[in-house]
């Protein structure tokens, strides 16, 4: 599928992994899943076909914003919970980068849930991989908007008593286009959600069941777990039936208004009862409810969940500019000068 942006510069040479893969060392724990994230990125951008100064990695702050200095290409380092504004500043003012960034469950949900639900609304072409390990791993340990209510971290001795953030659920609400989840664990499809991610015209959201090995081990094991992902994962693929389980038998159905799962060849069950995944469907409420889905009743599902299309911002600020200079009577400073009441003093 052709790129619906084509205001980035593509490259005239093939690029590779090694063109991307930055001189730094690498400083994440040992097993954490950032590693098999940055591996992700090294593959998909060369795929996507830019030229190496038309990407711009941004961040903000937490163990998942120091990935700019492990990118080879252009990068800022920000400040806690801003990644969205610099992101969305970055875009505006040179609509030829391709900005990409890299950030948090605490980083963007606590500090920055303003910047992040505003970037939603207006739509920014940038692509957003956020990191979800369900903690503040690089303060050590505090609980974060998407911790599980009951978990016992280093701020909450008795466990948390508040309501996680279902990320899918938010950026459905602040209107979202694009939303996409994915297991650290499977690169491969990580390199596809951020291929379709990229192809996207419009902020991207691709949330990244990440492990976090020291402060939140195998959070996320009770659904990608090598024993139980058959049963508790559901990958969607657009076009085709929303099937899971070992042998594919078990899917989804839309009964009235809510999905229920059920399994082939039982109760006059066949494949033409499952739904259908339609990701560029324009209304968010099948997408929705897939996003909010989560065992033990129903399987969580991953992939491209939302791909629809709408104005972007920076279209719209470029529109604008446009006819500014086409409708203005003021083509350069001297008329700036010239304009309005001017007098001479003697």
């Amino acid at each position: 599928m052709d790129f619906v942006n084509m205001t980035v510069e593509r490259s005239n040479v093939q690029l590779t992994k090694a063109d991307f893969e930055s001189d730094q060392m690498v400083k994440w724990c040992p097993g954490c899943g950032a590693h098999a994230i940055l591996s992700a990125v090294e593959r998909v951008f060369p795929k996507i076909g830019y030229r190496k100064e038309n990407f711009c990695m941004v961040s903000g702050i937490g163990c998942s914003s120091r990935f700019p200095y492990y990118v080879n290409t252009y990068g800022i380092h920000g400040i806690h919970g801003r990644a969205a504004a610099i992101g969305t500043g970055v875009k505006i003012a040179n609509p030829k980068l391709s900005t990409w960034i890299a950030t948090g469950d605490g980083d963007s949900l606590a500090i920055g849930g303003n910047h992040f639900i505003h970037i939603i609304r207006r739509n920014v072409d940038v692509n957003i991989l956020l990191f979800n390990n369900q903690i503040y791993g690089l303060t050590k340990g505090q609980y974060s908007p998407t911790t599980p209510m009951g978990k016992v971290t280093k701020t909450s001795p008795q466990g948390t008593i508040e309501h996680p953030f279902n990320i899918g659920e938010l950026v459905m609400g602040a209107q979202g286009t694009f939303f996409a989840r994915v297991p650290d664990n499977n690169i491969n499809l990580m390199t596809e959600a951020m291929f379709e991610a990229a192809k996207h015209d419009g902020t991207s959201i691709i949330e990244i069941m990440q492990n976090c090995i020291i402060y939140a081990d195998k959070a996320h094991a009770d659904v990608t777990g090598k024993e139980v992902k058959d049963e508790n994962m559901l990958v969607l693929k657009n076009g085709e039936p929303m099937l899971f389980g070992k042998d594919h038998k078990k899917g989804l159905r839309l009964n009235g208004t809510r999905l229920e799962v059920v399994e082939i060849g039982k109760k006059g069950i066949t494949v033409d009862d499952i739904l259908i995944h339609d990701q560029y469907d324009q209304d968010p409420g099948i997408h929705t409810m897939l996003a909010k889905l989560a065992p033990p009743i129903f399987p969580m599902v991953f992939g491209v969940i939302r791909s629809a299309m709408f104005p972007t911002y920076d279209d719209l600020v470029e529109e604008q500019i446009k006819f500014a200079k086409d409708t203005s009577k003021i083509k350069c400073v001297d008329d700036l000068l010239n304009s309005g009441d001017t007098w001479e003093i003697s």
